[in-house]
């Protein structure tokens, strides 16, 4: 996992961002705040969530996080790009599976929802775990296939 992480935020998520933010920098993670900078001249979550959406897809970052009021507008702005996998978590649990299962990419958190230590929490489960960790080899590769078979469907039909 690369120490980049780029984040973003509209109004709604600006205050769990900043929080979000101190704590990825004081755990030495390179952080790329795309988003809003000031609650008072804010971006609306459908102008920052293609900020985080074109960095991921570029490569400059493996993965991000967006916030708004709930998550999940900016993870739907977020999905509409090639290669992004936007998953809105409220729990540990999700969180954890959204890595393993999923392959999120982005992880799309709630102002109004989540405070910020379950925010952290929850960001740190995801950023320390893998795809398909802790599964048996055969559901490793049913999960690789599924993924592959996403891909697919992307360059057939969406984007």
């Amino acid at each position: 996992m690369g120490k980049l992480i780029v984040i973003g935020s509209d109004k709604s998520g600006f205050p769990l961002k900043e929080a979000v933010k101190e704590w990825l920098s004081g755990q030495g993670y390179e952080v790329k705040d795309v988003g809003t900078q000031d609650i008072d001249n804010f971006m609306p979550y459908y102008e920052v969530a293609p900020i985080v959406a074109r960095k991921i897809q570029s490569g400059e970052a493996e993965r991000g996080a967006l916030f708004c009021g709930t998550g999940m507008g900016v993870a739907i702005v977020a999905n509409k790009f090639k290669g992004v996998y936007a998953a809105v978590v409220n729990d540990m649990y999700e969180a954890q599976m959204s890595a393993v299962v999923n392959k999120a990419n982005v992880l799309a958190l709630g102002g109004w929802v989540s405070g910020p230590e379950k925010a952290i929490a929850m960001l740190k489960t995801w950023l320390n775990t893998s795809f398909g960790e802790g599964f048996p080899a055969e559901r490793i590769e049913f999960l690789s296939n599924a993924f592959a078979k996403v891909q697919a469907i992307e360059e057939d039909n969406f984007k």
